[in-house]
């Protein structure tokens, strides 16, 4: 019985494959008019409801009464709100013009600047003082801080004016600057300073921008379209940047190459850039002693400017204003600070036993003998000490005693390799600063975009 059962299965199976095989278009087109149908009878169904023209309408009206004007306007009245606004100081600011800026016009606040003496003091006649106002909605000063660096020890002073009553009471305080790291980039269409001006970057970052990278870029031949991204360091008061600091990494494209340079430093050593590589960008001396310049007379032979005789020039002279600042190109030590006839007020820095370094005609010196200076300090400032005809810096490179033309001293190299115990901090340091500036130069480059 269950053989036989088995054989008519497979009987049927057989005659149904057969057909399929045989038949395919006309099963196929048996299966669609099958689905058409009952689509067809689905969408028969669903028509079936109310059309929805047939549906009544109800309209509903509602008086709606309005808010009393007046307790709006009250509202308004009542509620406050407090305007802040920064600016920084001028030389020649009086009360008036100052809170004028900050967009006070409270002649209250401009009589106790006036007549408060600490007031004055902090306020007016001292430019570059950074200001914040807080003012009421009717533009009445309600507080002023002002801040400002008094020493190199690392604090600054905030001198507060507020109002109390029908009056203003004042108040000086200390407190620390607090370090931070900013990034910025930009785009050369005419000189890097100005591209770092446009960029809002300050002259002391860009400065540090040129000595990093003189080796590579020569920022007097610079293209327009030269890019440059860079971190720096910047200690701020009440998270307002007081002052810059290092440069921290920076990345220069000049004519299509790429250059990069970071800071690092090892437990113990002093501190260097390299590229991340690992290769010391380091040059034993700066290429010039002054930070903004131009050359007003060679190392070579030229009519003394005051003798009127032919005689070689020992050095190079830097046109510059007075009081411009001065910078030892090296480390060492100050050999010799005071006066030598026609030098004028020289200093004369010792870097090595046999290689030395004058800066003559100053108008002041801020080093003394025996004090030990670093790269990029401070020593002085441009004058006309001397014999000299105006204001300049002549500057002197010495070997053994010998005259060197000081053009060539940004060609000597110096800094220290990376050792092997401190490769791994310095590999992961720069892959950070890989993508800091890689974030910094997709800025600059959709801004270009």
């Amino acid at each position: 019985m269950i053989n036989g059962i088995l054989a008519a299965e497979e009987l049927l199976a057989s005659r149904v494959a057969f057909t399929v095989r045989t038949y395919p278009k006309q099963i196929a087109a048996a299966i669609a008019a099958l689905l058409l149908c009952t689509g067809g009878g689905a969408f028969a169904v669903a028509s079936l409801g109310p059309d929805p023209s047939d549906v009544p309408v109800r309209r509903i009206f509602e008086a709606v009464a309005p808010l009393p004007v007046a307790a709006q306007a009250d509202a308004l009245d009542a509620y406050k709100f407090t305007l802040f606004r920064s600016e920084v100081t001028r030389s020649s600011d009086t009360a008036e013009a100052l809170l004028k800026r900050l967009g006070i016009a409270d002649p209250a606040a401009a009589a106790f600047v006036r007549g408060d003496a600490r007031a004055r003091s902090a306020l007016l006649g001292t430019a570059g003082r950074t200001i914040t106002a807080e003012a009421t909605d009717k533009n009445k000063l309600e507080r002023l801080n002002a801040r400002w660096i008094p020493n190199g020890k690392g604090g600054f002073d905030r001198f507060v004016i507020e109002h109390k009553g029908d009056d203003f009471v004042t108040r000086t305080e200390s407190d620390e600057l607090t370090p931070a790291t900013r990034l910025a980039s930009g785009m050369v269409r005419s000189s890097l300073f100005a591209a770092t001006d446009d960029a809002g970057i300050p002259d002391a970052v860009a400065t540090q921008l040129a000595d990093i990278f003189s080796g590579d870029v020569d920022v007097r031949q610079l293209q327009k379209g030269d890019r440059f991204a860079v971190v720096y360091e910047t200690f701020e008061a009440d998270g307002q940047a007081m002052r810059t600091g290092r440069v921290l990494s920076a990345e220069f494209e000049n004519k299509g190459k790429v250059f990069q340079a970071m800071w690092f430093q090892e437990p113990g050593k002093k501190g260097a850039y390299y590229r991340p590589s690992g290769d010391s960008l380091t040059k034993s001396y700066l290429e010039a002693p002054l930070q903004y310049s131009r050359i007003s007379s060679g190392f070579a032979m030229r009519e003394h400017p005051i003798a009127h005789i032919w005689r070689k020039h020992n050095g190079i002279d830097f046109a510059a204003a007075k009081g411009t600042p001065v910078r030892t190109v090296g480390d060492g030590v100050v050999e010799f600070a005071g006066r030598q006839s026609g030098y004028g007020n020289i200093v004369i820095v010792k870097h090595t036993k046999d290689q030395s370094t004058a800066y003559a005609h100053l108008s002041r010196i801020d080093v003394k003998v025996g004090e030990a200076v670093s790269q990029g300090d401070f020593i002085g400032a441009v004058g006309s000490t001397g014999w000299a005809t105006g204001p300049h810096l002549h500057f002197e490179f010495r070997v053994d005693g010998q005259y060197v033309n000081p053009s060539t001293i940004a060609e000597q190299t110096g800094g220290n390799a990376i050792t092997a115990a401190a490769r791994p901090a310095f590999d992961k340091l720069a892959v950070a600063t890989r993508t800091e500036l890689a974030a910094a130069f997709s800025v600059v480059q959709a801004s270009a975009d």
